[in-house]
């Protein structure tokens, strides 16, 4: 059981580089879904966090977590207000 433990920091690493690569990009839906991605890797790397016992690591996911549903949060505004343009 604890391999699936060590290997699930491998997902989360990935998931971060992932969501790192389509918050760059100049598409709103690719930027959009890069917030979603790295929520995931937020939950994956506290999972591995509180198993390896790595408290600074799931303090630093929390936050980013909070950081990442305010860019969803402002993505999601900034597509009403261009929906609203005729």
């Amino acid at each position: 059981m604890d391999a699936l433990w060590d290997f699930l920091q491998w997902p989360a690493m990935l998931t971060s580089l992932a969501a790192a690569w389509l918050v760059a990009s100049q598409g709103k839906t690719k930027r959009k879904w890069g917030f979603w991605v790295f929520l995931l890797s937020n939950a994956l790397w506290i999972a591995w966090g509180v198993h390896d016992g790595a408290f600074a690591l799931i303090a630093l996911q929390l936050g980013l977590a909070v950081l990442n549903i305010r860019g969803v949060v402002k993505n999601q505004r900034e597509a009403g207000r261009v929906d609203a343009i005729p």
